[in-house]
């Protein structure tokens, strides 16, 4: 028994456990606190493919810790993100997705908290909606944001899937 919570506890200190391995890319970044002798503490935006569903992206903006504790990766990031998600492309589900399937999520503190951005479908609407929050295990945080896609045709491509058709049972 303590060689599996070793075990598990190895895995989220190496951050060994992700919803994909699809790495976000890098847009830019912005200062947004000088500091002398450290980095400064910047906002990055960042933007991801979902990984599930061909021809929608999503870009978010986090902020980043600078000085000592953020040049060592100790620093505890606060939970202040914002999301946004656009069709980008003819949309093609690769697989069946539950409500609320992981797209991506990364540590955001040294031990224990995560970000995660998650998938649902308005089967109503026929939109994906997003939405990107943090969690710690025993204190989480109430900041997130959200983001639909409504899904449309794409060029000459005739109507647009439904994300209902897509959904596990």
């Amino acid at each position: 028994m303590f060689a599996r919570i070793a075990l598990a506890l190895a895995l989220v200190l190496t951050g060994a456990v992700a919803a994909s391995a699809q790495e976000p890319d890098l847009i830019f970044k912005k200062s947004t606190v000088w500091r002398a002798l450290t980095p400064n503490d910047k906002l990055a935006v960042y933007g991801l493919d979902d990984p599930v569903v061909e021809g929608v992206a999503c870009h978010y903006t986090t902020p980043e810790r600078g000085g000592v504790s953020g040049t060592l990766g100790v620093a505890e990031e606060v939970s202040d993100i914002s999301l946004s998600c656009r069709q980008v492309g003819p949309i093609r589900f690769k697989e069946r997705f539950a409500q609320g399937d992981v797209v991506f999520s990364e540590r955001r503190s040294f031990i224990f908290k995560r970000m995660h951005i998650v998938r649902g479908c308005d089967t109503k609407r026929n939109t994906l909606v997003y939405m990107v929050y943090s969690d710690r295990p025993i204190e989480g945080s109430p900041k997130n944001s959200t983001s639909s896609v409504p899904l449309a045709p794409w060029g000459n491509s005739g109507e647009a899937p439904k994300c209902a058709d897509w959904l596990k049972s």
